[in-house]
């Protein structure tokens, strides 16, 4: 577990970090926000929002942002690759290994100093392709 000794883990941030850990979905705050509810009923959206935020500024989890969709949170922290539903916006892993020469290639393509790289497809789910 990656948690950052300089962040306070209140109950909220234990509980959507306890609860983030066991969905494989790559929720977002709204997503979490319905899942939370169920056992903390007073939580409101802003602390979720907000929590979320601190845990993924923190490298706690990590903040999925693509083009045009809504932030989805992921526990796993690791170098791995996502797949995105063109229709309905699903998330899910891809289990292929991270290609690290690419951040050597792009650092000699530029001036900037190459930190990390995330990489998506985008296809369509198997529940889409079936309407």
């Amino acid at each position: 577990m990656n948690v950052n000794p300089k962040l306070r883990m209140t109950k909220q941030r234990q509980l959507i970090l306890e609860e983030l850990r066991k969905v494989k979905t790559h929720p977002t705050a709204d997503d979490m926000y319905q899942i939370l509810r169920k056992r903390m009923p007073k939580i409101s959206l802003g602390t979720v929002y907000r929590n979320l935020e601190i845990l993924s500024e923190t490298g706690i989890i990590q903040k999925l942002e693509v083009g045009g969709t809504q932030k989805r949170f992921d526990a796993d922290t690791s170098t791995h690759y996502h797949v995105r539903c063109a229709i309905c916006g699903r998330v899910a892993d891809l289990h292929l290994a991270p290609d690290m020469n690419v951040e050597k290639e792009a650092a000699k393509l530029t001036d900037f100093q190459i930190l990390r790289h995330r990489l998506e497809f985008i296809g369509i789910c198997p529940e889409c392709k079936e309407h």
